[in-house]
């Protein structure tokens, strides 16, 4: 049964008793999210937390057994992750978020390709290359991505040129919220700082962003608030100005009480002073 709680039509997106059961194993059990607009929300946990479970259900990949998902205060319910898009949310896993051997146009119109005006494209269904092209390098100098060029094979591009595509592509498309899972894993310093000022452009343009990440240097750089997800529910949510890095690891561990901690207030719109 869904708890009875007014929704908050301030919030870019808002979760109340997300729960979700498999057999005997709870993986999500009454969970709460906010999302305040304009704002960077880190999510973290240890692992077997159930942040995963909480995300998926925010993109539309999972379905709780109760509970309700909100945008702008009105109820959705995800039955895909097409739903989710529809509405605005899009998702860069940290696995598979790119296809290689395509050029950057090809991977950001994936499935979403644009036809030629007339019978060219209806009929015919030729794509309109020149235009998908056009719009692509937009969006990538628009967010301060530099490649060669906009027809280079992904393949071709360092680990951090491709997360950026990724990420790019979810900004392209999401009109309200853009969920990055583990966007830095595997790259350097140097890459991941690139990174992390591609999120806060992300940011920059309008968009909600929630990271979730193990990193806690990044985090406390970037984020506005800390989601912090511990047997399968939010344990506390703080403000990294206010909470220090082993509060928060004591808290997602259980070696500290949630109760320990201040909650943070809703971010405001806008970047964070650093």
């Amino acid at each position: 049964m869904t708890p009875v709680f007014a929704a908050d039509p301030s919030l870019a997106m808002q979760a109340i008793g997300l729960t979700k059961h498999y057999g005997q194993v709870v993986a999500m059990e009454g969970a709460d999210f906010e999302l305040a607009t304009g704002e960077i929300l880190a999510v973290v946990g240890d692992n077997g937390a159930g942040k995963s479970t909480l995300i998926k259900a925010l993109a539309g990949a999972l379905i709780p057994d109760s509970g309700q998902v909100y945008i702008d205060g009105e109820p959705v319910r995800f039955s895909s992750p097409l739903d989710a898009r529809l509405v605005g949310i899009e998702t860069v896993y940290q696995e598979l978020a790119v296809a290689t051997q395509l050029d950057i146009t090809q991977n950001m119109f994936l499935g979403r390709e644009v036809r030629k005006p007339g019978v060219l494209g209806s009929v015919l269904r030729q794509l309109d290359k020149k235009r998908m092209r056009q719009q692509a390098a937009e969006q990538m100098h628009n967010l301060g991505i530099r490649v060669q060029s906009i027809r280079q094979a992904i393949e071709t591009l360092s680990g951090g040129q491709r997360q950026a595509v990724a990420v790019a592509r979810a900004a392209a498309w999401g009109r309200k919220v853009v969920i990055l899972d583990e966007p830095t894993a595997a790259l350097g310093v140097r890459e991941t700082h690139q990174v992390l000022d591609l999120i806060r452009r992300v940011r920059e343009h309008g968009l909600s962003v929630v990271l979730i990440s193990h990193s806690m240097p990044e985090i406390f750089a970037i984020a506005d608030r800390i989601h912090i997800h511990r047997l399968g529910r939010r344990a506390a949510i703080v403000s990294p100005k206010t909470t220090v890095m082993s509060d928060v690891v004591a808290v997602m561990t259980g070696a500290l009480p949630s109760d320990a901690v201040v909650s943070a207030a809703l971010a405001p719109a806008g970047a964070p002073d650093f």
